[in-house]
């Protein structure tokens, strides 16, 4: 798989994984052996960009990302997470806490959980409004000339944010949320990373499902957070599946499925983007990866955004 560069010198393919899932978040978890198949399977096809975080479980999909790479481990980039206050007896994320000393503990504690003696990849999962982001880059930093970080990123921050932090430390790669029906960044943030060199890692670039056409409102399983989001209830979710409906006509003229054309699109938007769509499903990342070959034309381009006009889209993302 071709190669991409984000940002300090950090390389990775042109599509990662995004590990979320497997621990749950939409419904029950893969078992451990099914997580190593799954990642074993991706590491097959080229894929070199591994993201997990210490949230995710909470905890538990560190560690069994961890032991699905183990084999492999010093071939790939992993990432993971910090900036959650999680309550240890009930394993609930109770506010933000990015504290250089807490920090420092949860990073001590991925590593165990990641059995690994670096992390490649460490971003700031939210931005801490109680803590000066320069506290956080210069706490990066100092793991960083310890050995147990190599790159600094940040997720879901405002330009300023990434200014200030990338002043103490150069900031690697921002991770947001951006796909045909998540756009928001391209007014002001997008702009900024690329002045600075920043590296694009979008998560959810397939809009946590919906844009495959396999995701109906209102059937989602219990467990599953998507229920509680304003795009996927009834209503809205009605009015969003035209949109995707325009999207499955485009791609079956395309010749490949509506995940694919949406997953492409988002290639198509930049060198500098690298998206980590998840799955539990060896058939789906086959699907996912095959997507990374897909070429758009100008054309291609203009017809899939007017079908997913970015102002038509119904309903907030939390």
């Amino acid at each position: 798989m071709d190669k991409r560069e984000l940002g300090n010198g950090l390389r990775v393919t042109k599509l990662g994984l995004g590990c979320m899932s497997i621990s749950g978040a939409y419904g029950e978890k893969i078992t451990q052996a099914e997580a190593d198949a799954l990642l074993g399977k991706a590491y097959e096809q080229g894929i070199t960009l591994f993201d997990t975080a210490e949230i995710y479980g909470p905890f538990i999909g560190e560690e069994m990302v961890g032991r699905a790479i183990a084999g492999f481990r010093d071939q790939v980039v992993l990432a993971t997470k910090f900036g959650f206050r999680i309550d240890p007896e009930t394993g609930k994320a109770n506010g933000m806490d990015s504290r250089p000393e807490h920090i420092r503990e949860v990073v001590e504690a991925s590593l165990r959980r990641l059995g690994t003696d670096r992390i490649d990849l460490l971003y700031q999962h939210r931005v801490d409004k109680e803590v000066p982001v320069e506290d956080v880059a210069g706490a990066v930093s100092e793991l960083v000339a310890a050995g147990k970080v190599q790159w600094f990123g940040m997720s879901e921050a405002d330009p300023d944010s990434i200014r200030r932090a990338h002043a103490v430390h150069p900031v690697a790669a921002l991770q947001s949320e951006y796909s045909l029906w998540s756009r928001n960044i391209e007014a002001e943030v997008l702009p900024t990373i690329r002045e600075l060199g920043i590296g694009l890692v979008p998560y959810s670039p397939l809009g946590r499902g919906f844009l495959t056409g396999t995701v109906q409102p209102g059937t989602l399983p219990d467990g599953d957070f998507r229920a509680t989001m304003p795009r996927f209830q009834t209503e809205a979710g009605q009015a969003n599946l035209r949109l995707v409906d325009a999207l499955v006509a485009l791609a079956s003229h395309k010749g490949c499925t509506p995940a694919q054309l949406a997953l492409a699109w988002v290639l198509h938007q930049g060198e500098d983007i690298v998206p980590i769509p998840g799955t539990r499903k060896i058939e789906r990342l086959n699907e996912n990866v095959s997507a990374a070959e897909l070429t758009l034309s100008a054309d291609d381009l203009a017809m899939i955004e007017q079908a997913v006009p970015a102002d038509e889209v119904v309903g907030g993302r939390y």
